[in-house]
């Protein structure tokens, strides 16, 4: 069974673009067959890897202009890259009977190739959020170690449960992880305290801890084990695919 996750978390910053690479990049150099979907329209996870301006995205599948683009990045990782023109999907799918099902229906058809399809998900809860979360089995939600990440956190999760109600019955909020994590920070042990106390059994052991390698990284387009590889960043990315591979086996 193919394991289709959704990093989401409607608030910016929190890393969902740099976990959805990074913990992809792991998983295929553990052995699986991963696809990534950069369903952002800002197209961050398409430029970390190098491919900035593409000429066929993954909006021209959303609006059956042509297939679903799928280039490789290496053994065992491909990507179906995102521009800027996704900005626009919303308001061109918004009169599609079915609007919530586009990305779903592309999923299906190409799902059996992959072991993993992890979705970088927009920092919003509109309907590519909703196309994201359709077509998903499981939803991941990376959270900052601050106090705003818990703001908004019910309307994430009444999203989230309307989809599984009225949409799709499989999802579930399988993981919950932190990102920013400074042991040292007071603010932080109490957020992860509360985190955990809001999501129980769901939250990841792992905690991303703050690292300057996991900026500089895409800037020089490198996922954090290229770039830095002995870095606390991927070591803890590492740990947290680890986790994530232990969860579905």
């Amino acid at each position: 069974m193919t394991n289709i996750i959704a990093i989401a978390n409607h608030k910016g910053g929190v890393g969902k673009t740099t976990s959805t690479q990074n913990i992809g990049v792991a998983l295929s150099q553990l052995g699986n067959k991963v696809l990534l979907i950069d369903l952002d329209p800002q197209a961050n996870l398409s430029d970390a890897f190098g491919f900035e301006d593409v000429e066929v995205s993954i909006y021209d599948a959303l609006t059956e202009k042509a297939k679903a683009p799928i280039v490789q990045i290496r053994e065992n990782l491909d990507l179906c890259p995102a521009n800027l023109d996704l900005s626009v999907a919303e308001v061109e799918l918004s009169g599609i009977t079915g609007r919530e099902y586009v990305l779903k229906d592309i999923v299906d058809t190409i799902k059996k190739e992959y072991d993993y399809i992890l979705i970088d998900c927009p920092p919003s809860l509109g309907l590519l959020t909703i196309n994201a979360l359709t077509a998903s089995t499981e939803v991941y939600i990376p959270l900052d170690a601050q106090y705003f990440s818990m703001k908004g956190l019910d309307k994430l999760m009444y999203i989230i449960n309307q989809i599984k109600k009225r949409l799709n019955k499989d999802v579930q909020v399988a993981g919950v992880f932190l990102t920013q994590f400074d042991n040292r920070v007071i603010v932080n042990r109490n957020v992860a305290e509360m985190i955990e106390n809001y999501f129980p059994n769901k939250v990841f052991k792992t905690r991303i801890r703050k690292n300057i390698a996991l900026v500089e990284a895409p800037i020089e387009d490198k996922d954090i084990f290229e770039y830095a590889p002995s870095s606390n960043g991927a070591v803890d990315y590492m740990k947290l695919t680890k986790e994530i591979q232990a969860a579905h086996s």
